[in-house]
């Protein structure tokens, strides 16, 4: 299912939450790179992104060491993570949270306007799964190539989401677009 964003809950400012199991390889990962891009874009002052995981195991522990030593390779930088856990404010204070995997989705409350799976933003897995959740697999039990396999799938799916944020920001007033009726 192709990814719309929900337009942001307050104007001109668009709050980002990535989602996994323990928060120290997938979730960390999407939002190191969301971080980086959204930055690129001249964004990184209206577009917050954080993560958590659904699970308590890690918190307060760094980014494993894998997603962090692939995330370092590639020209980013791992080392502000510390692993938080999802509970439901989370639900209240983010535009849309980005979930990695089915599972992930189903413990935040399933589908819904404010929330998605990541990879509904890849093209690559709107073309190759067509019809099926696509999903950013866990790499935790799995050896580096799973790792670099991840950040592709998350490099492609946060620049998708980058293309869209432009759109969800546009709030009348904030970037000069007037309110329908508006006479100005």
């Amino acid at each position: 299912m192709p990814l719309t964003l929900p337009p942001a809950r307050t104007p001109g400012r668009y709050r980002i939450g990535m989602v996994c199991l323990g928060n120290i390889c997938r979730s960390p990962v999407a939002d190191v790179v969301l971080t980086a891009l959204v930055a690129d874009a001249g964004l990184d002052d209206r577009v917050e992104v954080a993560s958590c995981g659904t699970g308590p195991w890690h918190v307060g522990e760094p980014m494993d060491r894998r997603s962090a030593a692939t995330l370092s390779e590639a020209g980013y930088d791992p080392t502000r993570h510390v692993a938080r856990q999802y509970d439901v404010d989370w639900s209240e204070h983010y535009d849309l949270l980005l979930a990695m995997d089915t599972q992930n989705l189903a413990d935040i409350g399933g589908r819904g306007p404010r929330a998605a799976l990541l990879r509904d933003a890849d093209p690559a897995a709107a073309s190759a799964h067509a019809g099926q959740d696509a999903e950013v697999p866990d790499p935790y039990y799995g050896g580096p190539t799973g790792f670099e396999e991840v950040l592709a799938m998350v490099e492609r799916s946060c620049a998708a989401v980058v293309d869209l944020l432009p759109e969800a920001l546009a709030v009348a007033g904030v970037d000069g677009t007037p309110e329908v009726g508006d006479v100005r």
